[in-house]
């Protein structure tokens, strides 16, 4: 090896090296953040919510209480998270506080009535609590595209549309809707839904997001309401997730299933594995890109996440506003609004009971899918996809051959595959609805 060669490789090493240590140094940082804000949100909670304060998952696994369905829905990256800090036990004072508090009221006699219905850390604008002045079990917010006057409804095919993490049924209605066929419009009804803790449907505190959740209420607010009993499925990202839950619960009633990046994971033996693999996959701990970051400080640190929902998320308005001044424009995208449109609580629990939770469920609805025989599943991946790796539709290609058809668009990424091509891509919709 020449000295050059040497030379380039042991700069490379070293590199590589700083850039390890200081990553350890700044997540061993923000453990030690995480934990002092868990303790100072709990005062907190405690002043403005008094005991009805929601309980973090800063304990091991073994503080869960008790094993019920409930439990069993919650994935196991809420409690299996590695912390440097838990690890050494210096969390405990955490964990002491809760204790002591739990004995102060029972010795008190106090009764824990409920979670309040807004937050204080949460945003309590018109377009954010407008689903509260219903009823608490209301639906899902739906946006219906219905077939021109004079047309039956009896006839029509049905498409339901998902949308992703941090997005809503904005997402579909500003792209796909508009530029699909006249015939398509005439022959199709079209439904966008705000999945539950999105857009303007409810964000209840004392719900836990799991995948049962979303396919009850997507039940109850579409498909049960619109007597549908034939439909295509059409979803983007965490939406692909939920998308074959409702294909695997529906077999006969599904007639396509087309998946944009999903972000699919071949079911370990041990479905704990699974979970903390769809953590370290789609949300792993590094500094760059920064965008990677940003994922991982929000997946890994509860406390931390919470911090920039309360600066951002609660105070949306201000920062639309400031937007909107500094770039002229009258409007802002639907992707910059929708991204504050949620709740800390909302976002966690989808990120960890859905696309870390549910990875371990994918298998086997895919399995029920490819029994059936009837039901077409379609995958769309950008080349250039950095949030969802390429290998997600490749495994579940590999896995179901037979069901699966992978289309990978090339010089696409996560989001430009849709929106950076949308007359494109309702035309491959169009394709797949009409051969299924």
């Amino acid at each position: 090896m020449s000295a050059e060669n040497l030379a380039g490789k042991w700069t490379r090493k070293c590199g590589r090296t700083l850039f390890d240590s200081i990553t350890c140094v700044v997540f061993l940082f923000l453990d030690f953040l995480d934990a002092v804000l868990c303790v100072v949100f709990k005062l907190v909670d405690e002043f403005f919510e008094g005991n009805a304060c929601t309980p973090c998952y800063c304990g091991k696994a073994g503080d869960k209480n008790g094993e019920n369905k409930e439990t069993e829905m919650l994935s196991e990256s809420l409690y299996g998270r590695k912390y440097m800090l838990r690890n050494m036990g210096f969390l405990g004072f955490a964990r002491k506080w809760r204790i002591y508090r739990k004995k102060k009221d029972d010795r008190d006699g106090s009764v824990n009535e409920g979670l309040m219905v807004n937050r204080w850390s949460d945003c309590g604008c018109q377009s954010c609590v407008s689903w509260m002045k219903k009823e608490y079990d209301q639906k899902l917010h739906v946006v219906v595209k219905n077939l021109p006057q004079g047309r039956g409804d009896e006839a029509a095919e049905n498409v339901i549309f998902l949308h992703g993490f941090l997005s809503s049924s904005s997402f579909w209605t500003e792209t796909i809707f508009n530029n699909l066929s006249a015939s398509v419009k005439d022959h199709y009804r079209l439904f966008a839904v705000d999945l539950l803790g999105f857009g303007r449907s409810p964000k209840p505190n004392d719900c836990m997001y799991t995948l049962l959740d979303h396919v009850e209420r997507i039940d109850k607010s579409v498909i049960s309401p619109f007597h549908l009993n034939s439909f295509h499925l059409v979803a983007h990202s965490m939406g692909c997730l939920i998308a074959l839950a409702l294909a695997a619960k529906y077999p006969k009633f599904v007639k396509s299933v087309t998946l944009v990046a999903p972000p699919y994971l071949p079911c370990a033996k041990d479905g704990a594995t699974t979970s903390l693999m769809a953590l370290n996959t789609f949300a792993g701990k590094t500094l760059w890109p920064p965008l990677a970051f940003g994922k991982s400080v929000m997946s890994w640190y509860e406390h931390v996440g919470r911090c920039f929902c309360v600066l951002f998320c609660r105070n949306h308005r201000i920062w639309e506003m400031i937007l909107k001044l500094f770039t002229l424009r009258r409007e802002l995208n639907f992707m910059e609004v929708d991204l504050t449109r949620h709740t800390h609580h909302s976002a966690w629990h989808n990120m960890h009971n859905v696309i870390c939770g549910a990875a371990k469920l994918m298998d086997k609805y895919l399995e029920i899918l490819n029994k059936s025989r009837s039901v077409k599943v379609c995958i769309i991946h950008g080349d250039h996809d950095m949030e969802v790796p390429l290998d997600c539709s490749n495994n579940m290609k590999m896995k179901f051959p037979e069901l699966v058809e992978l289309n990978m668009i090339e010089n696409v990424d996560h989001t430009s595959v849709i929106l950076g091509r949308v007359r494109e891509f309702a035309k491959s919709l169009e394709h797949i609805w009409a051969s299924s």
